[in-house]
């Protein structure tokens, strides 16, 4: 653990580096608030702590900058209980509070207001759809030949799909269907729905064939598939790094949604809310930052959100909006 002095002096030389993104001096260091040594004094701190690896010189008679093993300091020691600033935290509560619609444009309007909190790029990803379980299903009659399958699923979707009849149904016979389906798939997992057996189960056929064509629907339309992963921001990118190639690099990993869900749950099974530098497991992001976090529906695993950016990014902002976001995108979901 580093001393008082030289952890306030830390903290300067890494607040004023994601801020101004230039190595800083030690002149600038002892003006900074906190900060009662002299310019020397802070020299001498500031070359202690290169020495123990968490400041480097860019090049002689340059100032310092934080190496990854800084910032994991800063984080883990320096930062506290991060909060959002109060306009951060209406634009927060203003948007779940008129957050409405599918569930695909809601993670999608997500990812963007993250990004904006942020100035980094932003991830949600959605739990995959054959975990989620059927709260409830209904059919409903469009015309003698045309029924409406309605199914609410507990990651807060609603699913439809439209059926088309071989013979015409009465209102009675798609409200008798519309009961048995319930009946049969309600509380099930997505993955759990079969195919009704062929033949007669009960004594109208009609009920029968629309009881069928509901469970298959849902059967065919629902089978495995692999998360659903909305990014925003990903242009922000191109200014916080001024390598094109790590731009470029950068921007490849972020279209490939089976690595960003892979390195998100990766950290996360690492038992770490923020991957630093080498700490992601990606050498081309060794000049990136990850936080990240869970998020629940009715207190069950949903999905995950985080952002990427420089590990310059501003830690203390990034750690609030995640943790508040997860936690309002998971109420807003769970209440349906």
């Amino acid at each position: 653990m580093l001393d008082d002095r030289k952890a306030t002096i830390l903290r300067a030389v890494v607040e004023e580096y994601i801020h101004s993104a230039q190595p800083v001096g030690s002149g600038h260091v002892a003006s900074a608030p906190g900060i009662e040594v002299s310019p020397a004094t802070v020299r001498n701190d500031m070359a202690v702590l290169e020495q123990e690896g968490y400041l480097v010189q860019p090049h002689t008679s340059a100032g310092r900058i934080p190496t990854d093993k800084g910032y994991r300091y800063f984080v883990d020691a320096l930062v506290g209980r991060a909060s959002l600033n109060p306009t951060s935290a209406q634009q927060v509560r203003s948007f779940f509070n008129t957050a409405h619609g599918e569930i695909e444009q809601m993670l999608a309007d997500t990812a963007r207001l993250l990004s904006g909190l942020t100035d980094t790029a932003a991830v949600v990803v959605g739990s995959p759809i054959e975990r989620a379980s059927v709260r409830s299903a209904q059919l409903v009659s469009l015309g003698p030949r045309v029924v409406l399958f309605v199914a609410v699923l507990s990651n807060g979707s609603v699913e439809k799909r439209t059926l088309e009849l071989a013979e015409p149904a009465s209102e009675a016979q798609v409200a008798a269907a519309s009961a048995r389906i319930a009946a049969l798939i309600s509380g099930l997992h997505l993955g759990d729905v079969v195919p009704m057996p062929a033949g007669p189960i009960g004594s109208d056929p009609v009920v029968d064939a629309l009881t069928a064509a509901a469970a298959d629907a849902v059967h065919r339309a629902f089978s495995p598939e692999s998360d659903t992963v909305f990014v925003g921001g990903a242009a922000r990118m191109a200014g916080a790094f001024t390598a094109v190639d790590t731009v470029r690099q950068v921007l490849t990993i972020l279209e490939q949604q089976l690595v960003v869900v892979s390195l998100l749950r990766d950290v996360l099974d690492r038992g770490l809310t923020v991957a630093i530098g080498a700490e992601t497991g990606m050498e081309t992001l060794a000049e990136c930052s990850i936080v990240v976090a869970p998020y629940e529906i009715e207190g069950e695993p949903a999905g995950t959100i985080g952002v990427l950016g420089p590990t310059r990014m501003n830690y203390p902002q990034a750690l609030a909006a995640v943790a508040i976001v997860s936690k309002r995108l998971g109420q807003r979901l769970s209440e349906g």
